[in-house]
């Protein structure tokens, strides 16, 4: 019987199990090339690592664990000029994993191999294959080898392209690909041609987009004095004009399906003069967005058109690259903001589902049925009835499992994500929750159609492995009036969370509570006599968790109201429906209000009795938090609220949040400004850093953007808590740099860094972020001290409040320290 359970379980077992095991590919390499001369070329190596992993060095020990190797196949045409150069987040030491002093590089920065060589015979590719061995805290995977090739081809005639963003080794987001080509129509007449091609979720902005939402695509000549431009010019690609819920204002934008392209049909005067200039974009995903500007040279001479490249005469060179901040910022002063690669809200999501199970069982759907399925097991022989036990047991785990995978394969990982702060979905959910609340309190039942259970019925009568399954099958069915608000409860907290396995976890929690007495009951048939009688506190129990559900629906609600700004469920509001729900639960428990199921109360017992009490006791705590907190100038928030209640500051009766520039501060700087939530800011990094140092307090760098929507959120919704909000006004300097400022710089730049011309504010900040910190997303928040070293590691947006107020608290105390 044993072997036959086996044999049967086995291919579920190996489905659920491919739900946590994936093939490990922990670093990525990607290959490109750079130009140093007519003849001579640095190969780029670029590994992407991922969180918590180590690749190692080509020079580490041989007697540790594999270095990294480049073997070339086909090399004829080069001349190798050196080792190679290593950079990245370099460590060297002791190894305990290998007990020997190893060279390794960790993910926080890209390790990058640039071996520079000689082109001997530029017609011949180069090829080969590079060999590198990752490992984490616990286990290494075995040496794994990339092809790679490089082909050096002569610039083509009419065509300039930007580089290729699948061949960009520095970690930066490059999710468009431009290219520039002129066709000729007549002697007097050609068409510039510029081609966006767009990768993934991404999109690009039409040159006609209205002005009050992202930034329009421009086209921007600063040399054109042999042509006339009669117009903006054509437009060709998936267009789409709709509300757009990034920026709120009706957009055109264009999407990856097909290029983006551009077609400038342009009047030649004289074509022995080359046209200059620069095209602007914006891009954006679900979340963020990017500015950027590129520059192009077109020749109708009949001369090749190449990459435009910059003039800098005239041009005021600047190098915004601080040593110390791209040095520390690896290493930085503190861990915080380290995170583990185990996600501890994995072991809260299986506690979610099992406290969820167990609940179940405690209702009148399902806890009738232990004794009656157990009894129907210890029929046969005590060795048999544990064996059907385990089987019975399994089977729910199964059933149950699989709707959560089911669930994650429909959603997936990015659906799952954008829940945590969508309206839509959040009052979807208050609904759902209302529905659920009032099916407990015993006004109507939510079934399934009877006909499933009929059907898993007359299955399980077949006996054997198969009718023990559907037996599970059919108590799923049946107690699904019990269970299905519970289920639904535990599904969106854990799909709201973002977590891609979240509620697969759930689900196996939820099963393995429900499962664990079936199988412990059939083992020990002697400990059903100490299971108390099915009775009326059985609906006792539904109808608490209808209070619960009424609470939990408004924290959704809540959500969406942040979001909306509706101003329906401010903290005064919320906090009196909870007081309200805690009482409600005290006068039900000693007897005041009865639903349509109860039985009539003779005595109140002990145990009813203290969870009374309790009730009147979280009534009380609630009640608290509408002590005034004078510190931050705001009600006192309650350590049990936080993430369910709204922020104290987002309140009904209280004074508005008000900024008050100092006067002298603002007349010495001009970036001195009042920011978001009325905490006052620098938006110039240099003026913010001497600020900084006249009153010795560490500075946040702010890397944001106006079409930030993800620094939006971290405003509205983690700034506005009255904790957070002082720390940034009183014990830190903060400086918002606006990466997509299109106020025009007084005079034009050029970035000793980035090779790039500097025109207006947002490309001087964006220039700043790249060259500091090799990133080009936003939200980047980085804690830096007076004498520019980064305290803790940056961190993009989280939407955990508490995490936010940790990492503020643990940067300042570093300092301190």
């Amino acid at each position: 019987m044993i072997k036959k359970a086996i044999l049967f379980f086995l291919p579920l077992m190996v489905i659920f199990n491919n739900s946590f095991s994936q093939v490990l590919e922990p670093v990525k390499w990607s290959f490109s090339t750079e130009k140093i001369s007519e003849e001579e070329y640095y190969l780029v190596y670029t590994a992407n690592i991922e969180k918590g992993w180590t690749a190692y060095s080509q020079f580490t020990d041989a007697d540790g664990p594999v270095p990294t190797e480049i073997t070339y196949e086909s090399m004829d045409g080069i001349e190798l000029l050196g080792k190679g150069d290593e950079s990245g987040d370099r460590k060297e030491g002791m190894d305990d994993l290998f007990g020997v002093n190893v060279i390794k590089f960790t993910y926080k920065a890209p390790f990058i191999i640039k071996q520079k060589i000689k082109i001997l015979d530029i017609s011949k590719p180069i090829s080969g294959y590079i060999t590198s061995m990752a490992c984490d805290a616990t286990k290494c995977l075995p040496p794994t080898s990339v092809d790679f090739s490089f082909e050096f081809e002569s610039e083509a005639i009419d065509e300039l392209s930007t580089a290729d963003p699948a061949n960009q080794g520095d970690g930066l987001a490059k999710p468009v690909k431009w290219t520039f080509t002129q066709e000729k129509i007549s002697d007097s007449e050609w068409n510039f041609v510029f081609k966006a091609d767009i990768t993934g979720e991404w999109n690009v902005y039409s040159q006609y987009t209205p002005d009050d939402g992202p930034i329009p695509t421009s086209i921007n000549y600063e040399s054109a004095d042999g042509i006339e431009i009669p117009d903006a010019g054509e437009e060709t690609g998936h267009r789409k004009e709709i509300m757009d819920p990034i920026f709120g204002v009706d957009v055109i934008k264009f999407s990856s399906d097909e290029p983006f392209t551009i077609t400038q049909k342009v009047k030649v005067n004289d074509p022995t003069k080359p046209i200059t200039g620069y095209l602007e974009y914006m891009t954006c995903d679900n979340s963020k967005c990017l500015k950027e500007t590129i520059d192009f040279t077109f020749n109708l001479d009949g001369t090749a058109a190449k990459p435009a490249n910059i003039n800098t005469s005239g041009l005021a060179e600047i190098d915004q690259k601080i040593p110390s901040l791209n040095e520390t910022f690896r290493n930085p002063i503190s861990n915080c903001g380290d995170e583990e690669e185990q996600k501890s809200g994995w072991l809260w999501l299986l506690l979610l589902g099992m406290g969820s199970g167990f609940f179940a069982l405690l209702t009148p759907c399902v806890f009738p049925m232990i004794p009656i399925t157990v009894s129907f097991f210890t029929k046969d022989t005590k060795r048999k009835g544990w064996v059907n036990g385990l089987i019975y047991g399994l089977s729910i785990i199964v059933i149950y499992v699989t709707i959560g995978l089911l669930i994650t394969l429909i959603f997936g990982p990015e659906a799952l994500n954008r829940l945590s702060t969508n309206w839509i979905a959040n009052t979807l959910f208050f609904i759902i929750f209302m529905v659920f609340a009032f099916s407990f309190f015993g006004y109507y039942e939510i079934t399934l159609p009877s006909s499933w259970s009929t059907k898993s019925d007359q299955m399980a009568d077949k006996g054997g492995l198969l009718g023990i399954f559907f037996m599970a099958f059919t108590l799923a069915l049946v107690s699904f009036s019990c269970t299905g608000p519970l289920i639904g409860t535990a599904l969106v907290q854990a799909a709201t969370t973002g977590d891609y396995i979240g509620p697969t976890l759930v689900m196996f929690g939820f099963a393995l509570a429900l499962a664990l007495p079936f199988g412990l009951f059939a083992a020990f048939p002697a400990w059903l006599n100490t299971l108390p009688k099915s009775g009326s506190w059985m609906n006792s129990v539904k109808v608490i968790l209808g209070f619960v559900e009424v609470a939990l629906a408004f924290k959704f609600l809540s959500v969406a109201d942040l979001t909306k700004h509706w101003g329906l469920l401010k903290y005064e509001v919320f906090m009196v429906i909870w007081i309200l729900v805690a009482i409600g639960m005290a006068l039900y428990l000693f007897g005041f209000i009865k639903f349509p199921h109860d039985s009539p109360i003779k005595k109140i017992s002990p145990l009813r009795g203290i969870f009374g009490g309790l009730s009147v006791a979280l009534a009380i705590y609630l009640m608290t938090g509408f002590k005034y907190n004078n510190d931050i100038k705001s009600y006192n928030a309650l350590s049990l609220m936080s993430g369910l209640a709204p922020p104290t500051n987002y309140n009904i009766f209280l004074p508005k949040l008000t900024g008050e520039l100092d006067p002298a501060l603002a007349e010495k700087y001009d970036s001195y400004t009042i920011c978001a939530n009325a905490i006052p800011c620098f938006k110039d990094y240099y003026q913010g850093l001497e600020y900084a140092k006249s009153v010795g307090k560490p500075m946040l760098l702010d890397h944001t953007g106006y079409g930030c929507v993800n620094c939006r959120k971290t405003e509205e919704h983690i700034w506005i808590d009255a904790h957070i909000r002082k720390i940034l006004t009183d014990s830190l300097v903060l400086v918002s740099l606006y990466v997509d400022d299109s106020q025009k710089l007084p005079e034009q730049l050029y970035s000793v860094s980035s090779g790039k011309k500097l025109r207006d504010v947002g490309d001087k900040w964006a220039d700043f972020q790249i060259s500091n910190f090799l990133q080009n997303t936003q939200p980047l928040y980085v804690p830096v001290t007076t004498d520019e070293k980064v305290i803790s590691s940056p961190r993009g947006y989280h939407p955990e409040m508490e995490d936010y107020l940790e990492y503020l608290r643990c940067s300042i105390r570093a300092v301190k320290n």
